[in-house]
């Protein structure tokens, strides 16, 4: 069957099955197919996007969680139920899988979308539904590059899942994470390959990145990944960042400018962010609360797709 007459049937099927209520037996004898070939249409349809699942919670908890932190820092929020006895790497998938749904919805044709690099992005890269989109441009939010490994093949990645799911053009951003020097970045940033890269950066339609954080069971890539030395370890305690995002770090209060290790960073300015219409951010775990309401505090969010026990954590009034 080609491609176009499988997405077709697919079609088909999720018609009967999802809007009409017709078993899969029905569904079967009507396409003349068997009952296991239904069942994988309907898989084929979720995967390329034709179905758009939506669940409300009987008791309204997640609502609730959702209706409180949307009060308390004017973002949407999307919380995805986790049973407190999983894995913390379990709870990172089941949030990633909900979030890479969630991207479908959002990213369409005619956007430009940063991505940051990082364990969460990973693992929510390798579960994106297909969707085809035009003239979309992914563009990588930070460079990857260290003094252990250049990072390309570990953000390149990240950003090709993006790009194949989507249809879309990649822009990779081929520049350390941190320069040595910030007069070394300062003279990169004027160069022209460098002006194209942080021009498409300007003109975001939407961002999709975490939350660092170096107190998370499941740790952040920046901080396991060979980024980071003991001095500037000690910088960041001295400076008392609790969190970042593409490797742009930022205070409790939200305050970032004068945390030194930012003037190496090649992750864009908290100012610049800011400016992006939408902001998703994506986290899993309570330990990431800290790191979250710092972000909240600079204005960096403007959607997230988190688990029950973060949101619960971010809903406490402190």
């Amino acid at each position: 069957m080609d491609p176009d007459s499988k997405l077709a049937q697919a079609f088909t099927a999720a018609q009967l099955y999802y809007m009409q209520d017709k078993t899969m037996e029905a569904i079967a004898h009507e396409l003349r197919t068997s009952r296991s070939s239904v069942s994988r249409l309907l898989s084929f349809a979720r995967e390329k996007g034709i179905v758009d699942i939506r669940l409300t919670s009987p008791h309204g908890h997640g609502d609730e969680l959702e209706r409180r932190i949307r009060d308390r820092f004017g973002v949407r929020a999307h919380v995805v139920p986790v049973p407190e006895n999983v894995s913390e790497a379990d709870r990172l998938e089941r949030v990633a899988l909900t979030a890479a749904r969630l991207a479908a919805q959002f990213i369409d044709s005619n956007m430009v979308v940063g991505v940051a690099w990082g364990s969460t992005l990973s693992v929510v890269s390798r579960n994106l539904p297909q969707k085809v989109t035009h003239n979309t441009t992914l563009v990588q939010l930070n460079g990857a590059g260290n003094t252990q490994t250049t990072g390309v093949e570990y953000s390149s990645e990240i950003l090709m899942r993006f790009g194949e799911a989507f249809g879309a053009v990649v822009q990779q951003f081929p520049v350390p994470a941190f320069f040595d020097d910030p007069a070394t970045r300062d003279a990169m940033w004027r160069e022209r390959m460098t002006k194209r890269v942080l021009g498409l950066q300007a003109r975001m339609d939407m961002a999709l990145f975490s939350v660092g954080s170096p107190s998370a069971d499941v740790p952040s890539h920046v901080y396991v990944g060979g980024y980071l030395d003991e001095t500037d370890y000690a910088s960041l305690a001295a400076d008392r960042a609790v969190g970042d995002v593409a490797t742009v770090f930022f205070r409790a209060d939200g305050s970032w400018r004068d945390v030194r290790l930012n003037a190496r960073a090649t992750g864009p300015s908290l100012d610049r962010l800011r400016r992006v219409p939408r902001r998703v951010c994506i986290a899993a775990g309570r330990h990431k609360v800290p790191a979250m309401r710092g972000a909240f505090a600079a204005g960096l969010i403007t959607d997230i797709v988190v688990d029950e026990s973060l949101a619960a954590g971010l809903a406490e009034r402190r």
